[in-house]
């Protein structure tokens, strides 16, 4: 096991068949919100239960790392409340005919559902919804209302880890949701285990546990286990899912306690660290029964509270060190933790495309790899030398630099001294790191007088971070110096895995950057509407350009610069024109445009999810890869073409743009176009058929909009009519295809009466 895993690449698979018609008809995507069980041990076959909205279409399922064969079993949606209701009051009308015919009472159920036409199913589901409505605890969830089963058959040489699992239908292909691939048995919850402990572990050891819990529900587990076992609890269940749209704080909160065979609680574990899942490591004391419990701290519940638990003597990481080296040489790794059977690795530091970090593993017991992150820098790397701990034992240094060291114990402070000129920003890279280290920095000058401070910085490129405890300063640093800075733990805590990596330089302009969706499915030829948002640093605020990476023939970019300035654009990604028999994994990077003061620099577009946190706030949560699916017949032709110049937008004002009809076959009073997403004060105001074509008239809001803002429209062309009266529909309503997307347009607003 590893405090780091991450998933392996995506296989290829064939996809779904297209949708007919002339028009594109819009569905909906599926949307998946858990799996359960989360996984399965390589060379065994077992089904699974997809919980989910729009899946019942499904036809193909793709699991990345391959060695997988997945079959569609079953569809599975409850009754909704107006289904309930018909069925029921078709029984009761079956029971008054029956009554009135003299039947004698109590008419049993089966009688009152063959006389009504109720179906034996129907009658079950009938039950399931009264039980279900019947339980005031549960909370009720559009999003995981529909049950997908599914056979997995996983080969015996599948690769283990952590796996990206997607449905498809024809609507479009689902979020990415984890999946785990392991090498140990596994097994699941057996209820009721909330008094007496699930017998299902035994002594089997390792293996790994596989439970829901419903609302005000504790699972627990009886095992066996040795004296001097050094016994690992490793509970996943943030981690299968890392937010839920509607539960507060936004994720199932775990817990975990060890017990033995009198029930005496042994230890307790809440969540580990920077982690929101609870770990417990503890050296058994003697043969015997034991037995473990997991809950939600809170005791809600519900079937998306699904978790994992790995039980048995494993490896498990508390820490690296360092947390990174320097480009182009050799960086000595050394690990902490539990039943680590290799704890050092000599590995040698490189970049790949100008990304910072970079994965190894170092093999351990069991035909166990732990993998880690290690991030590669350019500036000099020195090591933390104790004692260090005031400004007389300060430890010298030359900026620029980068520093690895560890807060050793409790209100340990490790202190800097540097000469220095000009503005200075120090960050801390820890907690983001896996540290438990919650930093705060100070610095001081010559005079012993404090000129910065910073606890904690918000990085906003880290979206499953709860607590960011990471610090950055910036500070202009004025007189000879020298400066001393100042490295504590905020809580005053420290030890072995409160290690840190300190940058002290010049600000460093940067940005990291993302694109949503992760999962695109299109027809042949298809302008797909994609989002890249920008993550902008050090006071980065020029453009930045975008290009797909060593791209399939077929594929293109519309649209693609993120304006200077802006946090995210709409551009347009174009496929190809003919269906592909496999998935195809993208790539994009953003390009700085460079200055005198910076070179150009490359950064990744990561592939993420926009996910919804506690009713309120959005994360956007990476996933592994950016996969697009080209399926079915080619897209028909949008037959509606604007200029190729950018629009011009004057503040407060209406601007009306032509737009031209591609064929004599359209009508341009049955052509209307919508926004996609349109950016902050830009609407449309008016559409109207015009000489040839369609006049769209926009207008960008005096108090919404802003003078010199940039980005893409994206506009989607639907034929809206009512066809013509007939006997069996005289009064036909309106009806709206989608022909699809046109690719991006640019547009630029500017300030009123501008010529």
């Amino acid at each position: 096991m590893s405090l780091f895993p991450r998933p392996a690449l995506l296989a290829a698979a064939a996809l779904c068949a297209a949708t007919s018609g002339v028009f594109a008809q819009t569905k909906t995507p599926p949307h998946i919100g858990y799996v359960y069980p989360t996984g399965g041990q390589r060379g065994t076959y077992f089904e699974v239960t997809v919980g989910g909205q729009y899946i019942k279409e499904t036809e193909d399922v793709y699991l990345s790392g391959g060695g997988a064969q997945i079959e569609v079993v079953k569809h599975w949606r409850p009754l909704t409340q107006g289904e309930y209701t018909g069925l029921r009051l078709m029984l009761d009308g079956a029971r008054e005919k029956l009554e009135a015919e003299g039947k004698p009472k109590p008419i049993p159920l089966e009688t009152l559902a063959e006389a009504a036409g109720v179906t034996p199913e129907q009658l079950k589901e009938m039950e399931i919804y009264r039980q279900r409505d019947a339980d005031p605890k549960r909370q009720p969830n559009s999003q995981i209302s529909e049950e997908l089963t599914l056979k997995i058959t996983l080969a015996e040489d599948a690769a283990m880890g952590k796996r990206e699992m997607r449905v498809i239908t024809p609507g479009g292909i689902s979020n990415p949701i984890w999946f785990f691939v392991n090498q140990w048995e596994e097994c699941r919850e057996t209820e009721p285990n909330d008094d007496q402990p699930d017998p299902v572990v035994g002594s089997t050891l390792p293996v790994v546990v596989n439970g829901q819990i419903i609302p005000g529900d504790v699972d627990r587990f009886g095992f066996t286990a040795r004296k001097g076992t050094r016994l690992v609890i490793d509970a996943a269940a943030r981690d299968l899912m890392p937010y839920l749209a509607d539960a507060v704080p936004g994720w199932f909160q775990a817990v975990l306690a060890l017990y033995d065979a009198s029930g005496k609680q042994l230890t307790y574990a809440g969540a580990y660290h920077y982690r929101q899942d609870p770990v417990i490591y503890y050296e058994i004391p003697e043969d015997g029964q034991y037995s473990f419990e997991i809950r939600d701290s809170i005791y809600r519940g519900r079937e998306d509270f699904v978790y994992r638990v790995t039980l048995g003597e494993l490896p498990f990481v508390t820490g690296i060190f360092p947390l990174g080296g320097r480009a182009g040489t050799d960086v000595a790794v050394e690990l902490q933790g539990w039943n680590l059977a290799e704890t050092q690795l000599n590995v040698h530091a490189s970049f790949n495309r100008n990304r910072p970090i970079r994965w190894y593993s170092i093999p351990q017991n069991d035909k166990v790899d732990i993998r880690f992150p290690l991030r590669i820098d350019m500036l000099t790397e020195v090591l933390d030398q104790e004692p260090n701990d005031g400004p007389e034992t300060a430890q010298e240094i030359s900026m620029p630099c980068i520093i690895n060291g560890r807060i050793g114990k409790a209100d340990d402070r490790d202190v800097f001294k540097f000469d220095g000129y000009g503005v200075l920003e120090a960050e801390v890279f820890a907690r983001r790191g896996g540290s438990p280290l919650d930093s705060a920095l100070t610095l001081i000058d010559s005079d012993g007088k404090e000129i910065g401070f910073n606890d904690d910085y918000k990085d906003e490129a880290q979206p499953l971070i709860t607590h960011h405890a990471d610090s950055l300063l910036k500070a202009g640093l004025l007189g000879k110096g020298p400066f001393c800075l100042h490295l504590t733990d905020a809580q005053r805590k420290g030890g072995e895995d409160f290690i840190y990596r300190l940058y002290i330089r010049r600000p460093v302009a940067d940005f990291d950057l993302r694109v949503v969706p992760s999962s695109i499915i299109a027809r042949p030829g298809a302008h797909v509407p994609i989002t890249v948002h920008a993550i902008r640093r050090g006071g980065y605020d020029d453009e930045i350009e975008l290009s797909l990476v060593e791209p399939p023939a077929g594929f293109s970019l519309i649209g693609a610069k993120v304006p200077a300035g802006e946090k995210k654009v709409q551009l347009t990604l174009t496929v190809p024109p003919e269906a592909l028999s496999e998935h195809v994994t993208l790539e994009m990077d953003g390009l700085s445009p460079g200055n005198r003061r910076q070179r150009r620099f490359s950064r990744p577009v990561v592939p993420a999810e926009d996910m919804m946190q506690a009713f309120l706030w959005t994360q956007l949560v990476t996933a592994e890869q950016w996969t697009v699916v080209v399926s079915g017949k080619p897209a028909p032709p949008i037959p509606l073409q604007f200029p190729p110049e950018p629009i011009k937008l004057k503040l407060g004002e209406s601007t009306a743009v032509g737009a031209r009809l591609a064929g004599k076959n359209y009508r341009a009073d049955e052509t209307i176009v919508e926004l996609r997403d349109p950016p902050n004060g830009i609407r449309i105001e008016k559409i109207s058929p015009g000489d040839g074509g369609v006049s769209v008239v926009l207008i960008a809001d005096a108090e919404l909009a802003k003078a010199g803002m940039k980005g893409n429209l994206i506009f989607e062309v639907f034929r809206q009519y009512t066809p013509a009266p007939t006997e069996t529909n005289p009064k036909p309503q309106e009806r709206r295809t989608s022909y699809g997307y046109l690719p991006a347009i640019p547009f630029e607003v500017e300030a009123a009466g501008r010529k």
